[in-house]
């Protein structure tokens, strides 16, 4: 039986704004209740942390993992989605590693150990995997950006030669990408459910440290301890939505169909 009587589109649009409504959330949570955001190494500037994750590691990297179920991507040449999938990710990575920048900015700026708790090694485990998608690794002499110079930018590595050539390239093999594409599906499900995991492991630890010493405690349930949890639920609700949609057989594009030889357009073949 399926899982969802309801056609994709009207889907896709309750999903988006699951995904508009965890990022207004996480916003005004830094905004309203932890004294908004600057470059400075402050709290603010840890601030940044949860909205760039929230952004980049959950709702653009969800958003990723749904192109190819556009009902415009069953049809015609794959190229011009697999660009669409890959710049979106790659979106999402730029932001987990700004995201990054900002909490070892803070960190560093006062003293505090990094990579202590659970959720810290959660988080680094779950970029790690995602840089092995989209194929970057750290360089080792360059600054990142003013939020955190001692962390580097981006550059491709191996996984990213891998996925170029087995996804992007027109005269990859097909045995290449049919040897591929499962490891490439099976990581992308476990980095998303590893991004909810370290999102909302991230909100319980935040609240556990900030609603003390002044406060009303956490176990108290505060207006901001309400909010943040509601934001910890649309969380999860938007990624074991995107996690169905992925698993759904009706809405997959029928590959069959359509085989990976036809992903470029016949103009740029010159017909």
């Amino acid at each position: 039986t399926e899982m969802l009587d309801l056609p994709f589109l009207p889907f896709c649009v309750l999903l988006g704004g699951l995904g508009f409504m965890c990022v207004a959330f996480v916003s005004a949570w830094c905004q309203h209740w932890r004294g908004g955001f600057a470059l400075d190494g402050s709290a603010q500037t840890f601030n940044w942390h949860p909205v760039l994750m929230v952004t980049g590691m959950v709702v653009l990297y969800g958003a990723a993992a749904l192109v190819y179920r556009l009902p415009a991507a069953w049809s015609g040449p794959k190229l011009p989605w697999k660009a669409l999938h890959g710049t979106l990710a790659l979106a999402a990575f730029a932001l987990a590693v700004l995201g990054l920048a900002a909490v070892f900015r803070f960190h560093n700026a006062k003293g505090t150990p990094n990579m202590y708790s659970l959720h810290s090694w959660l988080g680094l485990v779950t970029v790690l995997l995602f840089s092995c998608q989209v194929g970057a690794a750290p360089a080792p002499h360059h600054a990142l950006s003013p939020l955190c110079p001692s962390l580097s930018p981006p550059l491709p590595s191996l996984q990213w030669l891998a996925g170029f050539s087995a996804f992007l390239l027109p005269w990859a093999p097909a045995w290449l990408r049919a040897l591929y594409k499962p490891v490439h599906v099976f990581f992308g499900s476990t980095i998303l459910m590893l991004s909810m995991a370290s999102c909302v492991s991230g909100i319980n630890e935040k609240l556990f440290f900030s609603l003390k010493n002044g406060t009303t405690e956490y176990k108290r349930l505060p207006a901001e301890a309400v909010f943040a949890n509601m934001l910890g639920l649309l969380i999860l609700l938007f990624g074991v939505l995107v996690l169905g949609a992925l698993a759904r057989p009706s809405w997959k594009r029928p590959d069959a169909d359509f085989p990976d030889s036809c992903q470029v357009p016949a103009l740029w073949r010159g017909h």
